[in-house]
């Protein structure tokens, strides 16, 4: 089997052309390029998307967080009531922060999104108050 490099672009797309997560990114492929499906294939839109909802605050499927630490900057996308980073799951904006820096840090504080359709990110901290 071949293995390739996509860059994070690429890779954000593949997971949100994902209707459920037992597809995986060659059936996106597939799709995408209109190969014949295997048996087993599910392409269904009746899988159950559902927003990320932490603290009160619900983040739609698709939403883009932001962080910057030690000049790098971390991306992760909203997909099915968690936040993705690095193909890990995370139920806490903290937990997905702490997996970044190695040291406790408060979430909230750490991560900026972007909400579908909207041009500009928001500390998730001010999310929280409105």
């Amino acid at each position: 089997m071949q293995t390739f490099e996509i860059d994070f672009d690429v890779f954000k797309e593949m997971i949100l052309r994902r209707k459920s997560e037992n597809v995986t990114p060659n059936d996106v492929l597939r799709q995408v390029f209109s190969l014949e499906h295997k048996s087993g294939d599910d392409f269904s839109d009746s899988a159950s998307e559902h927003p990320w909802v932490t603290k009160g605050v619900s983040f739609p499927d698709g939403t883009e967080f932001r962080a910057t630490h030690k000049g790098k900057i971390y991306n992760g996308i909203v997909q099915n009531g968690a936040l993705i980073i690095d193909a890990k799951r995370f139920t806490s904006p903290s937990a997905a922060a702490v997996s970044i820096t190695g040291n406790s840090v408060n979430g909230w504080i750490f991560w900026e999104c972007k909400m579908p359709g909207l041009n500009s990110c928001k500390t998730i901290k001010s999310l929280r108050y409105q």
